[in-house]
């Protein structure tokens, strides 16, 4: 079966064989190769445990099938659904309402295992099969620091107000709602409003 290249990232490439997608950290030039190497095999590594952890979890992410340290590639589950950033722009509201709610609630139960996204947007979000899937942990992290939980937020707001401007209150207003699971709560929310304080004296 032949590989087709689907995207070409800053960090790797990512192929399409049958119902498989691999994703491939590719050589950087100007680092050292030594240092080159090691960065991609553990970026690599903690990227594979991150999805494996969060699928044991009960998260909904693709399945790995196979990891590569030699060749710093996961072969995983390709979800071939729709992206939610571009399923908004012609949902009625009480769907937007309902799938932001839905993504708030993985988000909470993300979190409360203590793993960070480090690049939550709605580019990273697939539905399939009436299921929303996170993917591409690439930036991932395992943290219990309520800042980092509050930073992923925070993120994820500041790519909502670009995405999604004319549905932002909707959809984050219901998000939030959703993420009222997780019993750091109200701790989380506090430290969204200081990063914000934070950030305009900046």
């Amino acid at each position: 079966m032949s590989l087709e290249l689907i995207a070409k990232g800053a960090e790797a490439n990512l192929y399409l064989e049958g119902d498989k997608l691999i994703k491939h950290r590719i050589k950087k030039g100007y680092r050292i190769k030594e240092i080159d190497t090691k960065l991609r095999k553990s970026r690599t590594q903690r990227e594979a445990r991150l999805l494996e952890n969060s699928r044991r979890k009960g998260i909904p992410v693709p399945r790995v099938y196979k990891v590569d340290l030699d060749e710093k590639k996961i072969v995983m589950e390709f979800i071939d659904g729709e992206l939610i950033k571009d399923l908004i722009p012609s949902l009625p509201d009480d769907e937007i309402k309902r799938i932001a709610e839905e993504i708030g609630r993985i988000i909470a139960k993300l979190h409360g295992v203590n793993i960070i996204h480090n690049d939550l947007t709605t580019s990273n979000m697939i539905l399939k099969n009436g299921k929303i899937f996170l993917i591409d942990f690439g930036l991932g992290v395992t943290s219990t620091r309520i800042e980092d939980k509050a930073m992923d937020l925070v993120v994820l707001k500041k790519s909502l107000s670009a995405a999604h401007i004319d549905k932002f209150d909707l959809i984050w207003g219901s998000l939030l709602d959703g993420y009222k699971d997780i019993r750091e709560y109200e701790k989380i929310l506090r430290r969204i409003a200081t990063i914000a304080r934070r950030a305009r004296y900046t």
